[in-house]
């Protein structure tokens, strides 16, 4: 499987590099590509390297305290103890090769100047089009990895409703809401997970504060699991003991603008297009100008995957096998916000639902 990705990514690519090299630099700058060609799914592997060539080879560059963790896959792997070492494994490695590929968008450019002077013989060129877009399309081993994530956000999901109790705090939820994710399987949270009460579920990116859950608050839950490096996203929305009927209306609207995205996924179509009819759908409601965010995502090792959305700027065309979120939502800034995100399969014929948890309106 991992000689098949590098196969698909030197055919992708129109200017063919002899070689590419990608790095995965020290945190911030952890490449998900590294993994991705690799297969590895546990170690941080700081400093390390895979090397990639035309006929599906790989080459892994880990220093020592890796080394037992990277025997896990299948792949030729090289071991440094040290600066000396490493400068002289990559250059035996590459030197030879003029043309050299790199992701530009998972390096710093300070690591670029340093690979550049040890191989000052070889001109550089970005890669990372081309690989963002054969990691747009899932194989079997990340489709089946993607949906044990989102069983996992799903067995969640539908536990929140018991958790809730009058008097507590939004950070208690969301503590509550990452151990249900380990307990049921998942490596860790997917990223930072929201949750929000009240006036503050109008802010799409608030994560979780101090703030004390009361009577009539709306309830709005965004988190994920991640499973062997692959991730869910699924949002729910309740409301803590009787809504109001604008809040009923909120939730109805975001609810039918999801089923329309839902009913536009399917392959061939323009990812934009399913962000218009959704975009569309909400502005001729009472809730004109309030869906400030693009429809939804794309998913996989990343949680925003090749930064490819379904947005009005988007000129992505769907293809099967590629996984979105879609996550239509109402924000009303001093009242707050409902969004409802689920994980779809794109296939020919529609969309296959990797989230399956209830998005009906509950009232805690």
């Amino acid at each position: 499987m991992l000689e098949k990705r590098v196969k698909k990514l030197f055919d992708n690519i129109s200017k063919k590099p002899e070689v590419i090299l990608i790095k995965n630099d020290s945190m911030p700058f952890i490449d998900d590509n590294f993994f991705y060609f690799t297969g590895l799914n546990h170690g941080i592997f700081e400093g390390s390297y895979v090397i990639l060539f035309p006929d599906g080879k790989i080459k892994l560059m880990v220093p020592e305290l890796e080394e037992e963790t990277a025997k896990k896959t299948n792949v030729e792997i090289n071991v440094y103890k040290n600066q000396t070492e490493f400068n002289e494994i990559l250059k035996n490695s590459v030197s030879s090769f003029s043309k050299i590929g790199l992701n530009f968008n998972g390096i710093s450019f300070k690591s670029f100047l340093k690979i550049k002077s040890l191989l000052s013989d070889s001109d550089f060129f970005d890669v990372s089009q081309s690989i963002d877009k054969i990691r747009l399309v899932k194989d079997e081993i990340e489709l089946r990895y993607l949906k044990e994530a989102c069983n996992i956000a799903d067995i969640v999901a539908n536990k929140i409703p018991e958790i809730v109790k009058d008097g507590m705090y939004e950070y208690e939820l969301a503590a509550e809401i990452d151990y249900l994710l380990q307990k049921n399987g998942a490596d860790k949270s997917a990223f930072e997970t929201i949750s929000s009460f009240g006036k503050n579920s109008a802010e799409p990116h608030y994560t979780h504060g101090n703030i004390k859950l009361k009577t009539g608050d709306f309830v709005l839950c965004d988190f994920g699991a991640c499973y062997k490096k692959y991730n869910s996203d699924i949002t729910r929305t309740f409301i803590f003991d009787k809504a109001s009927k604008m809040q009923k209306e909120m939730y109805d609207v975001v609810l039918e603008a999801q089923r329309i995205g839902f009913d536009a996924i399917k392959s061939g179509v323009k990812a934009s297009k399913v962000h218009g009819l959704v975009h569309s759908y909400i502005q001729t409601s009472k809730f004109k100008d309030r869906f400030i965010h693009s429809t939804g995502h794309s998913l996989g090792i990343s949680v925003h995957d090749s930064n490819a959305r379904l947005s009005s700027n988007s000129d992505i065309i769907l293809k099967e096998n590629m996984v979105f979120t879609i996550e239509p939502g109402v924000y009303i800034p001093d009242l707050g916000g409902v969004r409802i995100e689920d994980d779809v399969l794109v296939k020919s014929k529609g969309a296959e639902f990797l989230t399956k948890s209830t998005r009906d309106f509950i009232e805690i």
